[in-house]
């Protein structure tokens, strides 16, 4: 029998509205342990909360206070998706309220939020907690993922992994949260997107050692929408060159989050350069994924069309594209998995362990930026 488990969403914005898709088409899984009911949500304004009513028939709480949905006993997990600097205070109510949580990124404004969280998390060891990460569940990603982790590849010469996005290079976009670093928090672009590209090397093992990294900050005003104009106060982009040490191998590894890249619009990608095999996976391609063997002679990239090759089987014919929604509900088909005690068809969300780490590069990447030098990264304490 399937388990349901009953969610409270705070932050009923885009990824809010995301999830409760996700968890209307449930029945788009062939074969789940759990599935999601969303009984209750949670927002300022009153306005989102009403989309959830009209399009959600199983929500019986709305409330403008947390407060009142971490008290209902009708909740068992929470879906936490709120502007970066109320990570902390959410998150950590979240867990001494007993709930399980699937938080966003960064999982904490900074690092003292992160080991706010983190600190909270040690005393309720038995909750399921997670962090936001869909891209990986594309299947060419996983394809990537699986060829890394064989180590077939032999030694790696190089990896790089981004996110690009070109929305801001319309310096008439209007300013939002995002541009505002006492709500975004000083890592700016990549707080938003720095999860997304650790999230594999990081389930890798593939931490960086130490880095310097090229912060960029193009667009200094945007239109307030009031007629005049704000600052914008976060970094657009960061380009982070490392030096990763794992499993006895050294290899450099470039990672990049841009909120300006010309002509991207919503693009991941992961690169590996091995001496025996290579591999490479972009969202331009979503059905697609590049890897080439050399065992001497020619060099020649191979492409596979993969289709609708998703780790939690769906009803969708293999022939058929996979997209962003299908990631999102393959993420959460794995984050539900392991609530009903499973092991998330051996690709687990973010965890709190990774996002700590991944804490700890950016914030190494930020004082790296800031004073143009090499940084060394102290996982245990930030950077030196």
């Amino acid at each position: 029998m399937t388990k349901v488990f009953r969610f409270g969403v705070i932050g009923c914005g885009l990824m809010g509205r995301e999830f409760a898709s996700a968890a209307a088409r449930w029945l788009h899984l062939s074969d789940t342990r759990a599935r999601p009911e969303i009984v209750a949500v949670c927002d300022t304004n009153p306005a989102l909360m009403d989309w959830f009513r009209t399009h959600v028939p199983s929500v019986a709480q709305a409330t403008t206070d947390y407060r009142e949905l971490l008290a209902n006993p009708d909740v068992d997990a929470i879906y936490c998706a709120v502007p970066h600097v109320l990570h902390a205070e959410f998150y950590t109510a979240i867990l001494k309220a007993g709930k399980h949580l699937f938080g966003e990124k960064p999982f904490g404004m900074d690092l003292a939020q992160n080991r706010e969280i983190s600190a909270v998390l040690a005393d309720h060891p038995h909750l399921v907690v997670r962090c936001s990460s869909e891209i990986p569940y594309f299947p060419g990603a996983q394809k990537v993922f699986d060829l890394a982790r064989s180590g077939e590849m032999g030694e790696i010469i190089e990896v790089e992994a981004g996110f690009l996005h070109s929305s801001d290079l319309d310096r008439n976009k209007p300013i939002n949260w995002k541009r505002m670093e006492p709500i975004n928090g000083a890592y700016g672009c990549m707080g938003d997107l720095g999860m997304h590209v650790l999230h594999v090397p990081l389930r890798l093992g593939w931490r960086p050692q130490s880095l310097h990294a090229q912060l960029v900050k193009r667009v200094p005003e945007r239109p307030d929408g009031k007629g005049g104009m704000a600052p914008c106060t976060t970094w657009d982009n960061a380009t982070i060159s490392s030096r990763v040490s794992a499993g006895g191998q050294d290899f450099p590894m470039v990672l990049k989050t841009w909120r300006i890249a010309p002509g991207e619009s919503n693009t991941w990608y992961l690169r590996i350069l091995g001496m025996q095999k290579s591999a490479f996976f972009t969202t331009k391609s979503p059905r697609q994924w590049q890897w080439m063997d050399y065992t001497g002679g020619i060099q020649a990239w191979q492409t596979e069309d993969l289709g609708y090759g998703s780790l939690f089987p769906a009803i969708t014919g293999k022939i058929f594209e996979f997209g962003f929604a299908d990631a999102i509900q393959q993420m959460w088909a794995a984050y539900l998995d392991e609530l009903a005690g499973g092991n998330a068809n051996g690709f687990h969300c973010a965890t709190p362990e990774e996002a700590a780490a991944h804490h700890a590069v950016l914030t190494a990447a930020l004082q790296s930026g800031r004073e143009n030098r090499v940084v060394t990264v102290d996982y245990a304490g930030g950077a030196v």
